[in-house]
């Protein structure tokens, strides 16, 4: 049991580390999602703002990182879910240092004169874009390290308490109930504090935007259910019904966040 329960966190804790850090490298770039699907501008109006839905790139596995959080709070508790969350906001911020000194590298000339036009036969300067995509502003680093953080933490809270007060049941009412709860929070926080607090928003704009990105997170959210049935039969299938029971229950009656 004791093995497959470590094999069981090393395999959930790998996909979220791997894909919280994808996330925060995609971020750099802003899609936007109408054109890519091929839809005319909503313009969307909120507070004053017209808004379209302009997201983040690293919309494409966020949902993901909050999937498998809600997995780990079912069978490891909020205990499992705060030790991973330190551990990767350690290792987004180690990565954010690496790869901010690979951006201060003298480039090699050969690969200035290999990549000196795009595909279209336009000047470019890729050591610049290079430095321009991944060196990220330091508002949207702290900003989005704050919200991982308090979001996690806020997710594994709900999820806990709601998982609690049902005995157990409902697994779809928990787990987008905490995803709920905690994106409201997690998708004002990086917003206000690269955005108004490192930049020039106004509150109305930053209200605006934060909202635009809620929506879309929520909707997400609920679509995205029943991934966490799916896992939870496969983890079922691996543990056998009778440890995944057991290990459930240890989760739901563990201490909660004090440790």
């Amino acid at each position: 049991m004791n093995s497959q329960k470590q094999t069981l966190f090393l395999v959930l804790a790998g996909i979220f580390l791997t894909n919280a850090i994808i996330a925060e490298i995609l971020g750099a770039k802003i899609f936007s999602v109408e054109a890519t699907l091929g839809f005319q501008p909503i313009n969307l109006n909120i507070l004053g703002y017209t808004m379209d839905l302009n997201m983040s790139a690293g919309v494409l596995n966020w949902p993901i990182v909050f999937i498998v959080s809600d997995v780990i709070n079912e069978y490891f508790g909020p205990r499992g879910v705060k030790r991973i969350s330190y551990l990767t906001a350690g290792l987004i911020a180690y990565s954010f240092v690496i790869i901010y000194i690979s951006t201060g590298l003298t480039p090699a000339q050969f690969w200035i004169d290999l990549n000196k036009v795009d595909s279209e036969g336009n000047y470019l300067n890729i050591n610049e874009g290079y430095r321009i995509i991944f060196r990220q502003g330091m508002g949207i680093i702290i900003g989005s390290l704050v919200a991982f953080l308090v979001g996690q933490i806020l997710d594994a809270f709900v999820f806990h308490k709601l998982r609690r007060v049902t005995n157990n049941k409902m697994l779809w009412l928990r787990a987008t109930g905490s995803t709920a709860v905690s994106q409201l929070i997690d998708s004002f926080i990086v917003i206000f504090i690269a955005f108004y607090v490192f930049g020039n928003w106004d509150l109305k704009q930053t209200f605006a935007v934060g909202t635009i990105n809620y929506i879309y997170k929520l909707i997400v959210a609920i679509g995205l259910t029943p991934v966490i049935y799916i896992a939870h039969n496969v983890i079922d299938k691996y543990l056998g019904k009778e440890k995944s029971a057991e290990l459930i229950k240890e989760a739901t009656y563990a201490r909660d966040l004090e440790d």
